[in-house]
């Protein structure tokens, strides 16, 4: 399961309303790469969805869409909102339970 924080799911349903964006519009997840700085996650506003290769979670009233290729990996994931209003680095967090951003061994863990 994706769950969205209170203040992400907030945050979602006000960037909905500031495009007026309808209903049947979510958030979908897709992982890109990988390697030493660990996964990458691309968070989009999507309307399609398939319900043969697609998962979907509902998460504080807000629509939570991913493959089911990318599912397991994101098992347990958390989305939180990150830094203040106006600020350059403010953002959407993953926090995912099951890959951490520490790095490989190989590289010194960094």
């Amino acid at each position: 399961m994706i769950q969205l924080t209170e203040m992400a799911a907030n945050e979602v349903q006000q960037i909905l309303q500031l495009q007026d964006k309808g209903n049947g519009v979510f958030v979908r997840v897709s992982i890109a790469g990988g390697g030493c700085s660990g996964l990458r996650y691309k968070l989009t506003l999507d309307t399609e969805m398939d319900s043969e290769n697609d998962v979907r979670y509902d998460s504080r009233g807000v629509g939570v869409v991913t493959t089911k290729k990318f599912a397991p990996f994101l098992d347990g994931t958390t989305i939180d909102l990150g830094g203040a209003d106006g600020d350059e680095r403010r953002g959407f967090l993953v926090e995912n339970p099951n890959y951490s951003n520490i790095g490989c061994p190989g590289c010194g863990g960094h």
